[in-house]
């Protein structure tokens, strides 16, 4: 029980970062327009491999595009292209205007997978000293936006497991103090399956 607790408190500030440039969200629409193929034209994304960015938090998402531009601790050769031409105030307005999009949610699931999945999100796992989710991303997935905790709730399964796995396996490498990396190592396949299928029906 310390040793979650311990883990909870290091959680709710580890992503807590640096200023950054104060994001326009109408100058982000006009530079948001390019990512409306995969993302859908107002954050909200129809194909399930590619994430709803609606209502995700603005300095959350200026760093993963500052990420996926260094490509190095994260990857994707399609991001990389996208994001390479970027300055920081872009990635600022990318971000401020989907901060102001509504989230089109909840998302499909397996109900089968729900109680599990609901379990580790509230509860986290006593046994192997597993935080609970909620205690960075909030009871309703919304995250901390003004810390960089990710909004989570409503995303699609297939892109939150990928993301899950990706922390696991260590293919994604920018949480900050390997905080995801640490919690996800020890967590099997039907472990990783049910949060993801549970947040997907958080609103």
């Amino acid at each position: 029980m310390k040793k979650m607790i311990v883990s909870s408190m290091v959680l709710m500030f580890a992503f807590a970062g640096g200023v950054h440039a104060a994001g326009d969200a109408e100058a982000g629409k006009t530079k948001a327009a390019a990512c409306a193929g995969c993302h859908g034209m107002d954050g909200n994304s129809l194909v399930p491999t590619f994430p709803k960015m609606a209502g995700q938090g603005e300095k959350y998402i200026a760093k993963q595009l500052n990420d996926f531009k260094a490509n190095t601790a994260r990857k994707n050769d399609i991001m990389l292209g996208m994001a390479a031409a970027l300055s920081e105030q872009d990635m600022a307005d990318i971000g401020a205007f989907y901060a102001a999009q509504k989230l089109a949610g909840p998302a499909p699931a397996d109900e089968s997978k729900l109680a599990l999945g609901k379990q580790i999100y509230k509860g986290g796992n006593l046994t192997e000293g597993t935080p609970a989710c909620q205690a960075c991303h909030g009871p309703k997935g919304a995250g901390v936006a003004g810390s960089g905790y990710p909004q989570v709730g409503g995303q699609y399964v297939d892109y939150t497991l990928a993301q899950l796995k990706a922390f696991r396996d260590g293919t994604r490498m920018n949480d900050d103090k390997m905080l995801m990396r640490s919690i996800m190592k020890d967590m099997t396949d039907e472990q990783l399956e049910a949060v993801a299928n549970y947040i997907a029906t958080l609103q």
